[in-house]
């Protein structure tokens, strides 16, 4: 049967790419995507990179995956989008969008009558990620943050769709794997989820890095996730033998005014709630003092120098 995402379309045993205008209302924009259709059955399986701009690894190992990828490799469909989000990834190379300040990964599924953003993403939950029997999205610290790699999945209450989540999140094979114990809020992710499609977040690297090593950590990560799924038929490095333990959020810091970010605490430190974890200073005197809101191991923080209020200053779990 033809595989159709949008303009482009694949046949069983075809592998077709393009790209697909997407309408923002003030201007357009040209998202490449790749249709993986193989010749056997198989699961649907959506990757996407390259949703905030700055986070190099995830663009590069989905357009290495997709440039690799031939349909006699796969079981099922593979779509991957390695650029979900071109404004942000081309024009800003931030986690929020040169055209309205906005961050994509907190207002999915977006809104098709929307600003700019949210039309993106209403683009991408109105096209590609319905119908997919998992979906696996690719992020990394940005060029002004610090981070330990990690897998993410969310809490439902829906008994089955969570056991498959945390299966993909620990067949991801990295030490650390985040729970969330709700599928609330506008991450990519958590928004798959409550179309009851099995999902996660795969976060390599960090400060912008595309380093080759780091791109091969993170191809080896998606090998593993798609031989899991039945997506692929030949061998895939294997996971850790002893399964990783399982953390859970329990606080984001964010900045509480504009000024100058000086941290005393890195990621992978230990943090217990009320202690002093850094402080912003106002380039014209004063300072304010940034304390954390909850006890735990900070995985990722801010690297970057400046920063606005809501900027997330660091993001603590806990082992569960």
């Amino acid at each position: 049967m033809t595989w159709t995402i949008a303009t482009l379309t694949a046949e069983p045993g075809a592998k077709t790419s393009g790209t697909v205008t997407v309408d923002l209302g003030t201007t357009t924009a040209d998202v490449p995507l790749i249709l993986i259709h193989g010749s056997r059955p198989g699961p649907t399986v959506v990757i996407t990179g390259g949703v905030h701009g700055g986070e190099f690894a995830g663009i590069s190992a989905a357009a290495q995956l997709a440039a690799r990828l031939q349909p006699d490799d796969v079981l099922g469909r593979i779509a991957i989008c390695p650029v979900s989000n071109p404004p942000a990834a081309y024009g800003g190379r931030l986690n929020v969008s040169p055209l309205d300040g906005v961050n994509i990964n907190r207002v999915f599924p977006g809104d098709p009558a929307g600003g700019p953003t949210e039309r993106m993403a209403a683009w991408l939950f109105e096209h590609l990620i319905p119908g997919a029997d998992a979906y696996a999205d690719l992020h990394s610290g940005g060029i002004d943050q610090t981070l330990l790699d990690f897998v993410g999945y969310r809490l439902t209450g829906d008994a089955v769709l969570d056991a498959k989540s945390r299966a993909m999140a620990h067949a991801v094979g990295y030490e650390y794997v985040v729970f969330g114990r709700s599928a609330d809020g506008g991450n990519s992710h958590a928004a798959a989820n409550r179309l009851g499609i099995p999902a996660v977040l795969i976060e390599t690297g960090q400060r912008g890095d595309r380093d080759p090593a780091t791109v091969r950590t993170l191809l080896d990560a998606l090998h593993r996730l798609l031989q899991h799924l039945g997506a692929l038929d030949d061998p895939a490095p294997a996971p850790a033998a002893t399964p990783s333990p399982e953390w859970e959020w329990t606080g984001f810091v964010d900045s509480p005014a504009t000024g100058l970010w000086y941290p005393d605490a890195a990621t992978g430190d230990e943090v217990t709630e009320g202690q002093t974890i850094g402080r912003i200073i106002d380039p014209l005197g004063g300072e304010h003092k940034v304390t954390a809101t909850a006890t735990g191991t900070i995985l990722y923080g801010m690297n970057g120098l400046t920063v606005v209020p809501g900027t997330e200053l660091a993001a603590i779990a806990v082992l569960a």
